[in-house]
Order: structure tokens, then sequence, then C-alpha cells
């Protein structure tokens, strides 16, 4: 039966003032910001056609809340308000459009264009540069007294200026910021929650709020907090501020506040243009942002401007990125294999849009996740996808369980070759406990012909499958024999394709030892744990000949990695593919060195590359510092002297900072060779 709108204005007031109430005062939402978005759009688009239709407590009436009845109120010296949002670029040319008339003719604006941070709003008071008050947003006009719990925070400074040579703050000075938890701190403190056997927090948002409203200061110390500074609410009537949002950031900085980076463009078409860039910049930072914050410049136009609903106001907008997130319900479970015999599960998730694209297969990672999660099938589950980042399942909305959800189990037997599926002792992960699994030998074939691997041209994925279906390869060494007659026989083989392919097979026998090593798929041996086994022993025969204890001396290599390489090589299996890789004219020997155009600039230094550089890929990158006469490890420790880090670096580049190793980009390491010597 279709509504009426009164009707279904009614059923969005109810289900949105229950979602603010999930979010705001138990900070435990069970949907989407997103989702929350639709309603609230869905809502004001009824109350825009049908004005008799707003009631005094519609949620469109006014700015969302975070008071909680424990805490002390704090009113306030100006609205703490929220923002209109737009969605495309559209919106905001009609944004721009809608001011202008409010505007005197033919006047230019400029305007800032900040990241909409995924925290929570403070509002901290200087008097005569100390620190006296630090509040919430709470409804936009009085906040909850949180100033125990923001002292603790290291970004908010106590007193301004922070460095002596910095500016005179006014005598009463209100800022605004939003406070956050990084995202590397983020997996740090889940970590920590885990080795205490407490429940991981579901996102950097709600352990920020968590701590923010802790009634225990300590408890807060004990979280990464951080502040960001980015406008200035109320100053004292008798000294001078900045009059344009450019030059308040600035003066926020030089006072020693964090502040987020931010542009500066006089031209809304250009500041247009940049949003590409800053979304594609969205999955390299170490916080979270769900869009953009568009403000005019001049700041004496916002009181000009005025606000909308006493909570929006006119001179800026949010232009908010495509979800991150969705609900969705968990359908089915299906089973992979990887290479090595691991039992990958993979939920099947009810199609939901999701960072762009269209979700309907979410990782599950392994089972204690799923366990520790309490995933069930036929959960709601929220889905996440960050940038390009593959989907993944955040947890359940427990709240929409009706009983009939059932645990996610492993299964007893491989899907793949019925062989019985085993747990190591000590593991994380299944296993197949077949070797010998099709589907583990596809796997593992699969990977010796990749990019990464032996980079043979025109060996994807269908084609290696359709050979093994055809008999034609049961192993790696198998690739080297195969005969263009027994090709040109099989369906989408032309003349011209077997040409190139068996060409691509040729050139892959002389690829560098180190490549080699890396196909061969041994566990916990990557590209540069390859490359240093290849520089230490010369030879696969070398390397296969090493007891535990002589790779044990190898700088990177722990005891499970020295014992998996003497493992594989002491398979029967694996010694027989080593013969006829042997006999098929592949080379296992290490390549001979470069010759020219080195230099000793780099000598008796050992550098770690982590992250994506702008031209050099990772193999490249360890070639030219060995070209230099430097040495590159798998892993930080005291003994390396340089981390050599691009875009997405992860973990290595925490360790690095933790232990004060210095951190060079790819133009640093260019630099140190141009100059002639590294440790200088």
């Amino acid at each position: 039966m279709t509504q009426t709108p009164a009707e279904r204005a009614a059923e969005l007031r109810a289900q949105i003032n229950y979602h603010n109430y999930r979010y705001f005062v138990l900070n435990d939402p069970v949907i989407s910001d997103p989702e929350y978005d639709a309603l609230l759009a869905e809502l004001e688009a009824i109350e825009a056609e049908h004005p008799e239709l707003i009631t005094p407590d519609s949620p469109t009436q006014r700015a969302g809340s975070d008071l909680q009845p424990e805490f002390r109120k704090v009113t306030h010296p100006a609205l703490i308000g929220s923002l209109a949002k737009a969605f495309d670029a559209d919106e905001i040319r009609a944004w721009r459009e809608r001011i202008s008339k409010l505007l005197p003719p033919g006047l230019r604006l400029d305007y800032t264009l900040e990241p909409k941070l995924d925290g929570l709003s403070v509002v901290l008071t200087y008097e005569n540069g100390l620190l006296t008050l630090a509040a919430t947003r709470g409804d936009g006009l009085v906040g909850d007294d949180v100033t125990p719990n923001v002292r603790t925070i290291p970004t908010v400074p106590l007193r301004l200026p922070v460095m002596p040579d910095g500016p005179r703050p006014p005598s009463r000075l209100v800022v605004r910021g939003e406070a956050f938890i990084p995202l590397s701190a983020f997996e740090q403190l889940n970590a920590r929650q885990r080795e205490l056997g407490e429940p991981p927090f579901i996102n950097p948002r709600n352990a920020a709020s968590g701590a923010l409203k802790n009634k225990d200061p300590r408890v807060t110390a004990a979280r990464p907090l951080r502040v960001f500074v980015y406008g200035i609410v109320a100053a004292s009537s008798d000294d001078h501020v900045p009059p344009t949002q450019w030059e308040q950031l600035q003066y926020l900085k030089a006072l020693g506040f964090l502040e987020p980076y931010t542009e500066y463009y006089d031209d809304l078409e250009a500041l247009i243009a940049a949003i590409p860039a800053w979304q594609a910049r969205r999955a390299t930072l170490d916080y979270e942002i769900d869009g953009l914050v568009i403000k005019i410049n001049n700041l004496a136009l916002w009181d000009a401007l005025g606000v909308i609903g006493n909570k929006n106001p006119r001179a800026a907008i949010a232009y908010k990125f495509p979800a991150e997130e969705g609900t969705t319900r968990l359908i089915d479970v299906k089973f992979s294999i990887g290479r090595t015999g691991v039992l990958k599960p993979t939920a099947v998730v009810e199609p939901v849009f999701v960072g762009g694209t269209t979700i309907r297969n979410v990782t599950l990672h392994n089972f204690d996740w799923i366990a520790e999660k309490d995933i069930r099938l036929g959960d709601v589950v929220i889905v996440r996808r960050a940038g390009d980042v593959i989907p993944y399942i955040e947890g359940p909305v427990p709240e929409e369980r009706d009983g009939s959800e059932r645990p996610i189990q492993p299964p007893e037997t491989c899907p793949f070759s019925g062989d019985p599926v085993v747990r190591p002792e000590g593991m994380v992960d299944y296993f197949c406990s077949n070797p010998y699994c099709p589907e583990r030998v596809f796997r593992s074939l699969e990977f010796f012909v990749s990019r990464g691997a032996l980079d043979i041209e025109g060996l994807g994925t269908r084609t290696v499958k359709q050979l093994m279906d055809e008999g034609l390869i049961h192993d790696e060494a198998d690739i080297f024999t195969l005969r263009a007659e027994d090709l040109l026989k099989l369906e989408g083989f032309a003349e011209k394709k077997v040409e190139n392919l068996l060409a691509g097979i040729e050139e892959a026998k002389h690829r560098p030892l180190a490549r080699l090593i890396t196909a061969l798929g041994i566990e916990g041996v990557g590209e540069i744990m390859a490359g240093t086994l290849a520089d230490e022993f010369g030879s696969i025969d070398a390397l296969a000949a090493a007891s535990v204890d002589d790779l044990l001396q190898i700088e990177g290599v722990g005891p499970n990695i020295a014992q998996a390489i003497h493992d594989w090589f002491r398979d029967e299996f694996h010694q027989r593919l080593i013969a006829k890789l042997r006999a098929a004219g592949v080379r296992l020997e290490k390549e001979p060195a470069p010759t020219g155009q080195g230099s000793t600039a780099l000598a008796g230094l050992t550098f770690v590359i982590t992250g994506t550089l702008p031209t050099l890929k990772r193999e490249e990158a360890k070639a030219l510092i060995q070209l230099h006469g430097g040495k590159v490890t798998d892993s930080v420790s005291k003994k390396t002297d340089y981390l050599l880090a691009g875009e997405a670096a992860g973990s290595k580049l925490d360790k690095a900072q933790q232990l004060g190793i210095p951190i060079i980009d790819e133009e640093g390491l260019r630099r140190m060779i141009a100059a002639g010597t590294g440790a200088g």
C-alpha cells in the first residue's frame, strides 16, 4: 500500500530519532552514515515540498546532539553548526548559485578545501594563553565539559603559543577542532585489546568517542587520541585575528595546533577539478575522512550569509565521498584454496553499492576472526571498502538478528579434492591436507607465472587453467616443455598467440635468480627475502644444500622461515621439480653482476623498502641500491640505516619511526646516490 507524504514523514522521523539515539547517546549505530544521510535527505525533501508537515520535533529542525547527562553542560560562545551536504559537482555549483543571490552582484569568491574528518568535534577555550575549557559539540549550542580528558591529548596545547616565537594569542580564544584516532594507532590499540582478551573496537570513531566521553581521564590518556584544529569560534574583541579562513589556518598552525592538510582556490571549477585527487589521497591518509569541506574564504561573509534552520552555515558545504560502508545480509559462505593449501572463507552477500562499486563477495579472513567478530550466516553485516582496498566486513549488527542465524564452521573436507581439512597445532588457518590437491597446484602455477614472479607474458589465469584441464601441464616445470604442435590444437590458440607465448616462456628461463626463488612460492619468502637469498647463496643448488643453521645466519631469516626453506628443498616432489627445471634449461644460478655506472655511494648502508614508489618497482629500487653498494633486507631492525618509503607504507614505517630510523623517499635515495655518499 502506497504511503501518503504525511505517513512517510512520520515514519522517517521515528527512524531518524531512533538512529540519533543509537549514534549519539548509546554510541552504537546500527546503520552506516550514508544510509542515515539518505533517510534525512528523504525527510528534508518531503518537508520542502510539504512545509505543513514540519513538526517542532522533526530531526530537520535541529542539529544532532551527543549530550550525555553525567557531564557538566557548557554554552558555546557561537553556534557550532553542522553542514549541508553535496554529493556531486552539480550540487556544489547549485550551492554557489544559491548563496550568490544573497551577495552583491559580481562579487568574486575564493575558497578553502579541507578534509571532512570522521571524528568528534571539540571546542577549546584559552584564557590568556592557557587551556581552561574543552567541550564537545553537543547540540551545537550546548556541549559537555570534557576538559580533564582533553588535557591528556598530546596534540592539544595546554599553553599558547607552543613555541616562544609564535604569535601572541588573544586574551580569550575559542577554537574548533576534531578529535580522532590515527588508523595506524587504531590497529595497535585493537592488537592490545586482543592481547588482553578484550573485544576489539569496531572503528576509530567509536574508540575515540568512548575515550573522550569516559569519566576517567586515565582511560582517555591510554587511547591514542589526536586533535586537528581548523577554525576560530570566538576571540576577545580587543585582539585582532586574521579575516580569512586560509590565514586563520596558518595562524592556528603558528600558535602550535595540529592542522590537517588543506588547499586554497580562487576558482570554484578548479576546486571541483581537484576532488578526484583528494579521493585518491584518502586511501593514503592515516586518519579517516568521509568527504571534503568547502568554505568561503572571506569570513566577513559568513555573518552576512547566516545559517539555515539554526544549524547549517550557508558559507560552507560538505562534499560527501561515495559511501565507503553499507549494510547488507550475509547469505552464504564459499571456500577457496590458496597455493599453500590455506582454506579461505568468503562471504556471499546481498548486492550492496559501496565505494563506487556493487559488492557481492567479501573476504572473511579466517575462522578465528569470524568467531571473534561473531559473524553468522544470515546476519545483517556492515561492509566497508576504503579506496581501492578489497571489501571487508567490519562486523555484524546483532540488533537485527531474529534467531535464524547460524554459526559459520570450517568444512571437514576440502571442497576441491575431498581430502580432510586439518588445522596444524599453533596455526590460525585450516589447510587441505593433500599437497597435490588440484586447486593447490593450480594456484601455485598461477603464482609462478604472475607478474611478481616469473612474469610470463600470455600465460594468465585462464590459460593456466586451460592447459591444466587439457593435461599439458602438471607442475611448474612442465610450462617450459610446452610444444607448438600441442598448443595449436587448443581452442583459442592461433599461430601468433602460440608464437608469442613460447617466446615469453623462453624469456622466462633467464629471469634473475631472485625472481625464480620468489616464483617457487616457499612459505615466508617474498621478493625482498628471495633477493637476499639469491645474493647470499648465488644458486638454487647452494640454497638447497643450506642447513637451518646456515639460513639463520642471514639477516631477516627467523626460525620459522629457515625451517620452511629447509623443508621445501627436502621434499621429494620439489627435488624432482628442480631437476625438471634444470633439464628444461631454466637458469638456476645468479645472473652476472651489472658492470659500469655503479658507485660506492651507499656502501655499508642497509635499506628496507616499503610502500609504492613513484617510478621504481620494488625490485628496481633494490637493484639500484645494490648497484651503488647498498644492501636491502626485508625487515626493519636496529641494524637498518634507512627506510625507503612510498605511498601506502604500512607497519614497517611505524616500526622505523619507533626505532628512530631515518625515512627517505625515492627522490631522497637518488639525492644520496648523486651526492656520492650515503653516510653523509
